[in-house]
């Protein structure tokens, strides 16, 4: 009796582990810069309008993750039928948007170590003016 007891506990606990995995594949930088050259995958930024203000990858959509709606804005501004490629200062927000849009169906990868990690790797950055985003765009 013990002995099914400590199996059956085993077999739950493996199940739960299982669970605990992430449904979104972390990259590193040069995967991560190979990835997004790639024409239909769309490259979120995930960190405030000011910070993506000051640098941002080139061609990179907003939507903060700290935000209330982030989900409605990203889900306003992504095609559910591409992949996703996110990334923020360090990877733990983005990894928290990476969950949030797997979780709503999207294909999602995460830049481990996020925007530091990808200037430490000279990669390139792009600026726009805070205004700019702050500022909503006229209606024709």
């Amino acid at each position: 009796m013990k002995k099914n007891i400590l199996t059956l506990l085993a077999a739950v606990l493996g199940l739960n582990t299982s669970c605990g995995q992430p449904s979104y594949d972390n990259l590193d930088v040069e995967a991560f810069a190979n990835y997004i050259s790639a024409k239909e995958v769309q490259l979120l930024d995930v960190r405030t309008a000011e910070e993506y203000a000051e640098e941002h990858l080139d061609g990179a959509l907003l939507a903060d993750v700290k935000s209330p709606q982030f989900l409605e804005k990203a889900k306003a501004q992504l095609d559910k039928t591409r992949p996703v490629a996110v990334y923020c200062r360090s990877g733990r927000r983005s990894a928290n948007a990476a969950e949030q849009l797997s979780a709503a169906g999207y294909k999602c990868v995460n830049l481990k170590g996020g925007i530091l990690a990808w200037k430490s790797k000279d990669k390139p950055t792009t600026t726009v003016e805070v205004d700019a985003l702050l500022t909503p765009s006229p209606t024709p």
